[in-house]
């Protein structure tokens, strides 16, 4: 089932075109990533479709329509710095949202435990940490047992602990099975969590899809050797080799993922090339997001 289909989606403030014509479509168990430099329009698009922003023009359909305005109790969402009582406890705080949420009963004990708080729910929000009052505020979106999740950069800002708490939580979440949609400037963060990516900047969609199928399977080798220009000479003939690049102290090739790199290593030896470097690394979102914003007007 399609849990979100959104649909030529725009939106400007001023001058300034926060969201073109965006299309895009989620379907249900994918862990989204939104990804894209900071003011490229990801808050935007969460904005408009958990309906706080409305759009210039467009629209979008939460599971079908098949629950009518009813879809918002479906839905947990952080948008922006999770908000709380400051002189609350956790358990208060979560009890705010159960009556806000019009849930009768929800264990707080599996909430808490999940995100790491249950030692410190008796404590006030006040003398939580960053990563507490974020893990407190994943916590909230889980009340109602939503089947979707929305976070907006949910470890901006946090410590390299704290990232690493965050990140296996939403990993935990997402073994649940439920929909997870996730705003992120972070590659690292969307290529270790999510499932699909849709790349955004200054408001287009420049792609979209597995991230296996945006990240392809490729692989780079970088080689050195005594005689780089008989290197060169030598890999120029190579039938394998897809793309190359000379650095001036390396040579890097791009080959499939099946390609025998011993065979290379012996063919060269077997011409007068004894490699010094031969170095084999897997292509990573970080280069192919780089790649495509880089060739986007």
């Amino acid at each position: 089932m399609s849990v979100l289909i959104i649909s030529g989606l725009s939106k400007n403030y001023g001058k300034v075109k926060a969201l073109q014509k965006l299309d895009l479509i989620v379907e249900s168990g994918q862990v989204l990533g939104l990804l894209g430099p900071n003011g490229s329009g990801k808050t935007t698009t969460l904005g408009i479709i958990l309906g706080i922003i409305r759009q210039d023009e467009g629209s979008f359909e939460w599971f079908e329509n098949q629950y009518g305005e009813q879809h918002r109790l479906k839905i947990g969402a952080i948008l922006e710095t999770p908000n709380f009582y400051p002189y609350l406890n956790a358990d208060d705080n979560l009890d705010i949202v159960r009556h806000i949420k019009h849930e009768e009963q929800t264990d707080f004990d599996n909430l808490l435990t999940l995100v790491n708080l249950k030692e410190r729910r008796k404590s006030k929000f006040s003398t939580y940490s960053l990563g507490m009052k974020q893990r407190l505020a994943i916590a909230a979106t889980l009340i109602g047992n939503p089947d979707v999740v929305i976070f907006d950069e949910p470890t901006n800002g946090l410590d390299p602990q704290g990232i690493a708490e965050v990140r296996t939580i939403l990993k935990r979440i997402a073994d649940t099975g439920k929909t997870v949609i996730m705003a992120s400037h972070i590659l690292d963060e969307v290529e270790k969590i999510c499932s699909h990516v849709a790349i955004i900047k200054s408001g287009q969609l420049l792609a979209s899809g597995p991230v296996g199928a945006i990240v392809n399977n490729d692989i780079t080798i970088e080689l050195a050797a005594e005689n780089m220009e008989k290197l060169k000479q030598f890999l120029s003939r190579l039938d394998v080799v897809k793309s190359m690049f000379d650095n001036g102290k390396i040579m890097e090739i791009g080959v499939s993922a099946d390609t025998d790199f011993t065979a290379i290593n012996k063919l060269a030896f077997e011409n007068g090339i004894t490699l010094s470097h031969f170095v084999a690394r897997k292509k990573r979102l970080e280069t192919e997001f780089l790649e495509i914003t880089s060739t986007s007007k």
